[in-house]
């Protein structure tokens, strides 16, 4: 289950780290777009747009479908729910780490000769 979570976790974050792929989110958040409009959006090639597009796809940020000879991509929640969902967890893990070490913190402070 953790290495499944995992994977999916690392195609997004892979995704998101790439400039172009994260102006593609960007834009998408603004509503539908075609292809042509992100390529002209991002200043590529359709082609190299078409391969950005993939890995959001692979990775659940984004979806299309094709009419005739046009795709057009919209944003995919799927795939920002389980980057949130990481994140969460992982602040979680952190603020009981801290507080943990508040509370010896604490106690240190509380202890005669300290």
């Amino acid at each position: 289950m953790l290495k499944r979570e995992g994977g999916v976790a690392d195609r997004v974050f892979h995704a998101l780290a790439d400039a172009n792929r994260r102006a593609v989110i960007e834009r998408l958040t603004r509503g539908p777009a075609t292809v042509s409009e992100l390529a002209a959006h991002l200043g590529v090639t359709v082609a190299a747009t078409v391969q950005h597009l993939q890995v959001l796809q692979d990775s659940e940020l984004v979806r299309s479908e094709k009419a005739g000879r046009v795709r057009t991509c919209q944003i995919d929640p799927a795939g920002l729910r389980n980057a949130e969902a990481w994140l969460q967890r992982q602040r979680t893990a952190w603020e009981h780490r801290l507080d943990r070490l508040g509370a010896v913190l604490d106690d240190q402070k509380k202890e005669p000769g300290s």
